[in-house]
């Protein structure tokens, strides 16, 4: 890799689009030359091979992260006055869409180590109006799914996995996104698997799920103008999804590439809390995300030495203004509000030199050391 000696940003997507320019090109030429732009062929395809790739044997493409997580909570059943349990550290968009089901959000702590959905606290905050539980597979880790599994079996409530960061995790050799009763991911341009837009799906082995949500998608249609429920336009169109297609088979070794950089970062980082990668969980670090005390001090430092960062996520969703009703969970939430204030993601993604690595690395080191 060639050593960049200017500033190093957050993210960069023109390497990796740029790399592939040629096949996307093409595909775009196949697409236009087809006539069929959306309900088409590269769907249906794309919807296959994602699907196979997670293990599941239904994929539904719908028009972004945030709808496929509306729609499958929907598909499952959770409606107005229902319940539905996740966590607040998380992207909003994760509540937006339970708030767009017409449910509300329940939120359950925490784990302390990884800041993954803490089996422990969801019992707790399980409801008589409880309809569905979200575990949301952050910063490319898995939740550990084993319990919150048992735990809704026993309860009788469906799971809807977030794997909106985590494309290609696995939990116990097991790819997310065929751990429940039905997973939600995005494509949005940043995520491991981006498109050139946004896009969305579900996947599913359920099939009377994804009947359901093949009507939902298209306004509640069971055929061409007839019309058996309320839904909405949430179309993966078909140049999305060839984009998506030609990117697919580059996932894995991506992965890879994020995973030796997290190595690096581990291996050149002092100073701060390193990212904990759990037992029988394969991360493919989304993000890598650090710890500090004194995280603003560090971000500002580092800014003014051309280094980008961002935080993931600096407001728990109660404490946003939007969801200002669900403060009073506050006290449930020890954990989270604690870690947003420490919470700090380094640049990550698979273009990044290892020399850009280690000077990162090596800034944050130092700047700590003054702390």
């Amino acid at each position: 890799m060639i050593e960049s000696r200017g500033a190093i940003p957050f993210n960069d997507l023109t390497p990796r689009d740029e790399s592939a320019r040629a096949e996307l090109e093409a595909v775009a030429r196949r697409v236009i030359a087809s006539g069929w732009y959306i309900f088409g062929p590269e769907l249906e395809a794309f919807e296959r091979e994602f699907a196979e790739s997670v293990d599941c044997a239904h994929g539904v493409g719908v028009s972004s992260g945030t709808e496929a997580i509306q729609l499958a909570l929907t598909a499952l059943g959770v409606g107005p006055g229902d319940d539905v349990v996740t966590v607040a550290n998380t992207a909003v968009p994760t509540v937006s869409a339970i708030t767009a089901a017409g449910a509300q959000p329940v939120f359950a702590d925490v784990d302390p180590e990884t800041l993954l959905m803490d089996a422990t606290k969801v019992a707790p905050r399980i409801t008589p109006r409880t309809r569905a539980i979200v575990p949301v597979h952050l910063f490319g880790q898995a939740v550990d799914m084993d319990p919150i599994i048992d735990l809704a079996r026993r309860r009788g409530i469906p799971i809807l996995e977030d794997a909106a960061q985590a494309h290609g995790a696995r939990f116990k050799g097991r790819p997310v996104g065929a751990l429940g009763d039905a997973c939600a991911w995005s494509f949005y341009p940043t995520k491991n698997l981006g498109a050139l837009g946004d896009a969305g799906m579900v996947t599913t082995n359920d099939a009377a799920v994804a009947a359901r949500l093949r009507r939902l998608r298209a306004y509640g249609q069971s055929s061409r103008y007839v019309h058996v429920e309320k839904g909405i336009n949430s179309r993966l169109d078909e140049i999305q999804a060839a984009f998506l297609r030609a990117k697919l088979p580059r996932l894995s070794s991506a992965n890879t590439r994020r995973r030796e950089i997290a190595a690096l970062y581990d291996r050149h980082l002092h100073g701060v809390t390193l990212p904990t990668r759990a037992s029988e969980r394969d991360h493919v670090f989304h993000l890598y995300v650090i710890r500090a005390a004194r995280r603003d001090a560090l971000q500002a430092a580092l800014r003014d030495e051309g280094i980008g960062t961002l935080i993931h996520y600096p407001i728990p969703v109660h404490r946003q203004a939007a969801y200002v009703e669900h403060i009073d969970q506050a006290p449930f939430l020890a954990v989270t509000e604690r870690a947003a204030d420490e919470i700090l993601s380094l640049p990550l993604y698979p273009e990044l030199s290892d020399a850009d690595v280690r000077r990162v690395a090596d800034a944050v080191t130092r700047i700590a050391a003054r702390a």
